[in-house]
């Protein structure tokens, strides 16, 4: 008898994961709350460029999709800083042919549903809203958005991938007894502007990296896509601080504010007004729960560890969640209740280290990345890891350019961060940190 599985999200995760689940001899129906994307004029929810790095990489290989993907991927070798007179710190991401990839969350999201219904035989329903779910029996109800007509469905198993505020989490699992669940919305927002090519379609900055104006409390960043345009992203307050969104209540207040502190993104953005009104101002949020399984049903990517983007490792995470299941469910030849308590038991302290990490890191991207401390803090890491790559990897490559998981990679991080403030102590520090004795220093504290 045909294996079924029902999948609620067709974003990045849902669609990755009907192509694994099809692999695997199941037939895969996906109900998704919105319309086709690929026939709309909208992007695909929030859309914030993603960054694309190798627990993704791994995750869309296992698929057989990769190659597909790389087709939209810009390679980002490095971040730049973009100080307030206009001058540039480069800083490399990883070693020298190491780089994270921009990609356009709606082009993905559109290709991923693609490849699910080509490679993974998916029936993607639209329009379809999840009322009410019985975890333990596999059956999911849904209410037609354009018609009110209500269905249900039943299959061997249910996949909740169907982002931070979930239908299936909110309306059956967080009536559980016993469960546990948190939301945080973080006290910045976010708003996107459209920096455009040039008129000849090339870029205004430097399209094989990310930009950032760090500015202490609330930073700009830029990621480049291919027709030469940028997506750039304000993060800053609401409220209570100097510089704040509901400050800025109209456009000459918005004008002053760019000219004031981003000068030079100012003098090449043109039309910025127009496209300050064309975003709305969203709020981000940090989503805990616990367990991420019950019965047939389990929570994937955002529905179970949603996270901030200041790492660049939401969908990369999503994606890993996958990876996770796919090999569980080979060592447990499909035992399903294996896989599922073995799936959140061990994987659900990646999410929380995750979350932990991408708060951390909005502190770097806007307070440190433009401190020369911290500058040389990452050129002696950089240089420890060059020479004794089986002893030192600085956190960044750690979660970015391996597969460790992101509770080990919090733990060694922090064990790192110790040994670097004693380091920094050292008198001239800045004339010897490429010495031998710098370097025996850090070896004797390992």
């Amino acid at each position: 008898m045909e294996k079924k599985v029902i999948i609620v999200g067709a974003g990045l995760v849902g669609s990755l994961w009907a192509i694994y689940m099809s692999k695997a001899g199941y037939k895969v129906t996906i109900y998704e709350r919105r319309s086709d994307i690929r026939k709309a004029e909208i992007s695909a929810g929030k859309s914030i460029n993603l960054a694309l790095s190798y627990r993704g990489w791994k995750a869309l290989r296992g698929a057989g999709v990769d190659d597909e993907v790389k087709k939209i991927a810009l390679p980002m070798y490095n971040r730049i800083m973009h100080d307030l007179e206009g001058n540039l710190t480069t800083q490399a991401y990883g070693k020298k042919d190491q780089a994270i990839y921009s990609v356009s969350r709606g082009l993905l999201n559109s290709i991923m549903m693609t490849m699910a219904e080509e490679k993974g035989n998916a029936e993607i329903h639209y329009n379809y809203k999840c009322y009410d779910a019985d975890l333990e029996n596999g059956i999911v109800y849904f209410e037609d958005a354009l018609t009110g007509e209500k269905k249900q469905d039943q299959a061997d198993l249910v996949f909740a991938a169907d982002g931070a505020f979930s239908a299936i989490r909110y309306n059956a699992m967080q009536k559980l007894n016993r469960f546990n669940y948190s939301q945080n919305f973080i006290e910045d927002g976010y708003k996107e502007l459209l920096l455009p090519a040039n008129e000849d379609g090339s870029y205004k900055l430097d399209e094989k990296a990310l930009h950032i104006w760090p500015r202490g409390r609330f930073m700009l960043i830029a990621l480049p896509n291919e027709d030469g345009s940028f997506t750039c992203t304000l993060f800053m307050p609401y409220d209570n601080h100097e510089y704040a969104f509901n400050k800025l209540t109209n456009d000459t207040l918005v004008d002053a504010f760019f000219k004031n502190v981003f000068p030079d993104f100012h003098a090449i953005m043109p039309n910025l007004i127009e496209n300050w009104h064309m975003h709305p101002l969203s709020s981000l949020a940090i989503v805990r729960c616990y367990p991420w399984t019950y019965g047939k049903t389990a929570l994937m990517g955002d529905s179970a560890h949603a996270t901030v983007p200041f790492y660049g490792q939401g969908m990369n995470a999503g994606f890993e969640d996958c990876t996770v299941l796919w090999e569980l469910m080979k060592k447990h030849n499909e035992d399903w209740e294996k896989v599922f308590s073995e799936y959140q038991q061990t994987h659900k302290p990646n999410g929380d280290a995750l979350q932990d990490l991408s708060l951390h890191n909005y502190h770097v991207m806007r307070d440190y990345v433009a401190d020369p401390k911290f500058l040389l803090q990452k050129k002696i890491e950089a240089r420890i890891f060059e020479k004794h790559p089986d002893k030192w990897m600085p956190l960044y490559s750690q979660v970015t350019f391996s597969h460790i998981p992101y509770s080990e990679a919090i733990a060694i991080g922090k064990k790192q961060d110790k040994i670097m403030k004693e380091i920094l102590k050292t008198p001239n520090i800045e004339e010897v940190w490429d010495s031998e004795n710098i370097e025996n220093k850090i070896l004797n504290f390992l």
